[in-house]
């Protein structure tokens, strides 16, 4: 027979952003009115775990206390949210009135969601409760369907969890994910684009370096369909570089497994995302498009469509790499170092400048329409490409392109030159090291100048040109920056 009186404290942590921070559930059961109450900053899905733990106790065949029962989430002023202190609200009303061995929670944690039958359920962020328990060497009990995250962290000591009513999940379950499976088989390749040499050509330099580019021509010039085969050309992600893409979309309550076989994310919102979808946001904060394309690429197509606040929110994540949400109760920082493909017609009906079909737009609407991306953003746009009409006869005679296989050897082998030479990717350099990095001789510093002055380049530009020719010389096989590299640049 259980006790009706006892108290007992499980570990857990609760989630500030992507950061895991710890927090002591604490439960008493003591005689009295008979009730149960959970104080310590939750919100709704927190208090609601009343309903859940107690619907769950009973159908797992244990008794739940008819007395007073109260937990405690310490510390008190730190905000805590989400449906994984479940789990660590049952285990500990189990152990305050005996019903369970205290060996099953002394010294751990615990992270899940329950279903009223008992069972046991993933939540939003397992990746980062994982990543926490490992950092402060504590062993984490969990889901039985989150096994594969603990067999993918090594140092971790994983408890899978069925059920209450099965402490201790069947082993041979749970299947690890097999990182050789990341295959590129399916997607789309850069063979399927006949003819547009230069655009391809900008899609390369922009792999290689990690730079950021902008696709303008009429509709159906084929910026979409570029666009789209970035990933294609691009490396699988590195061991470091997968868990922090993976961490980013467990937070988000999205699969993090393809991260973890080392594909690149690939995001494009639609231009009516809101600033709090686009940079992040809500209640909780959860990270925005520009932290799901951390280490892949954000396409945007339409670019001028999306809303101004929108765009210019973009200018701080493209030059530090991360997202700072501040909001009452702190900051809140995500990563966010993607690489921007952006596509544009170039007028409202995007026609100006064809060839074939005259444009009906006025050069106000003109002007207003260009001016709806903003001179800031734009000047952090490495690269802008004119997308021409593809002739029809290569359409017609089904003329296959260079594969993505084969572009992809080039841009590895370029990053590979690059840290070879002890340098960031391109995109990183600025000042001083990038100077150095493009060892240029004196006719070629002479050429930069007199290019930035003839058009107008901003301090920024000439970085710009800088990063951009260091790039071009990588994919070439050159230690230094010469001129007919400044002068593709420009």
């Amino acid at each position: 027979m259980s006790r009706t009186r006892g108290q007992a404290v499980v570990g857990t942590t609760t989630l500030v952003g992507t950061q895991p921070v710890p927090v002591e559930v604490q439960v008493d059961v003591a005689g009295g009115l008979p009730g149960f109450s959970i104080v310590g900053l939750g919100d709704a899905a927190v208090l609601e775990a009343r309903e859940r733990v107690r619907s769950a106790v009973r159908s797992s065949g244990y008794s739940f206390p008819n007395a007073r029962v109260v937990v405690n989430l310490a510390p008190g002023p730190l905000r805590k949210h989400g449906t994984g202190f479940d789990l660590p609200i049952a285990l500990g009303v189990l152990a305050a009135t005996d019903q369970i061995p205290a060996a099953v929670w002394r010294g751990r944690r615990a992270v899940g969601e329950l279903s009223l039958d008992g069972r046991v359920r993933p939540i939003p962020g397992m990746l980062a409760h994982a990543l926490g328990a490992r950092r402060d060497r504590t062993p984490l009990i969990g889901p039985a369907e989150s096994a594969e995250i603990g067999r993918e962290l090594p140092g971790l000591e994983y408890h899978p969890v069925v059920s209450l009513a099965r402490l201790v999940a069947p082993d041979g379950h749970s299947s690890r994910l097999v990182r050789e499976r990341y295959s590129r088989a399916g997607a789309p390749d850069l063979s399927d684009v006949s003819g547009l040499k230069v655009a391809r050509r900008a899609l390369e330099i922009a792999a290689a370096g990690g730079l950021n580019l902008l696709f303008s021509g009429p509709p159906g010039s084929g910026k979409t369909m570029l666009a789209r085969r970035l990933g294609s050309i691009l490396p699988p992600l590195d061991e470091e570089e997968r868990i922090d893409v993976a961490l980013v979309h467990s937070v988000a309550g999205l699969d993090e497994r393809a991260a973890l076989t080392g594909e690149r994310p690939f995001r494009a919102p639609h231009h009516s995302a809101s600033l709090a979808g686009l940079v992040g946001g809500g209640t909780p904060p959860r990270p925005g498009e520009v932290s799901l394309a951390h280490n892949g690429v954000l396409f945007l197509d339409e670019v001028p469509e999306f809303a101004p606040s929108s765009l210019q929110a973009l200018r701080q994540p493209m030059e530090d790499g991360w997202v700072m949400l501040v909001r009452a109760e702190g900051r809140i920082r995500f990563p966010a170092r993607f690489a921007l493909i952006a596509a544009a017609n170039p007028c409202p009906c995007g026609f100006l400048g064809d060839p074939v079909k005259r444009c009906s737009c006025t050069e106000g609407a003109v002007h207003r329409y260009r001016a709806r991306v903003g001179g800031p953003l734009m000047d952090r746009i490495d690269m802008a490409v004119t997308v021409d009409r593809i002739d029809p006869a290569l359409l017609v005679t089904a003329a296959e392109g260079e594969s993505s296989a084969a572009v992809r050897a080039r841009v590895m082998e370029a990053r590979e030159r690059a840290m070879t030479a002890g340098r960031a990717l391109t995109v990183a350099l600025s000042g001083g090291t990038l100077l150095a990095a493009c060892r240029m001789r004196p006719a070629a510093r002479q050429l930069l100048t007199d290019l930035s002055r003839q058009h107008h380049l901003s301090g920024r530009g000439v970085t710009r040109l800088m990063r951009l020719a260091r790039t071009i010389a990588d994919l070439e096989r050159s230690d230094r920056v010469d001129a007919g590299h400044l002068i593709e640049a420009i």
